[in-house]
């Protein structure tokens, strides 16, 4: 003996939200793992230098989107240049190497107050800090 349900006629709204429901549920834990890092949600990265030099163009600055920092140097012929990224606790976070007209870019900086030096030949040429909010 076979039992026949008659099929009820739902309409087209009700069967789309339960749908859409069903798909959110589905999708919702790996939505919350694509959300973007710290390091990508940043509003702006601030440059304040302390001791500037005259013989040396040092520029810090952010890309357009302030994800990363550029360091670029115009100097003296053939030197090299070195740049460290301090904590407020002084420990080392990042550095870079570069040589005259060039420019490296600084990835990954995290929210928060930086410190900055910048050597060649082990003088100091300027340090300031580097606020990223």
């Amino acid at each position: 003996m076979q039992l026949f349900v008659p099929y009820r006629k739902r309409p087209f709204h009700i069967v789309s939200l339960l749908v859409l429901s069903i798909t959110l549920n589905a999708v919702s834990p790996s939505a919350s793992a694509q959300q973007p890092s710290p390091a990508e949600t940043r509003d702006s990265i601030v440059v304040q230098k302390k001791v500037t030099s005259k013989k040396h163009k040092i520029k810090l600055f952010p890309n357009a989107k302030h994800e990363a920092l550029f360091f670029n140097v115009k100097g003296e012929e053939g030197r090299a240049y070195q740049l460290y990224l301090f904590d407020v606790e002084g420990k080392l976070v990042k550095q870079a190497h570069i040589k005259n007209n060039q420019t490296t870019i600084v990835h990954n900086l995290e929210k928060g107050n930086y410190l900055f030096e910048v050597f060649s030949d082990d003088e100091r040429i300027e340090n300031g800090q580097v606020i990223v909010l």
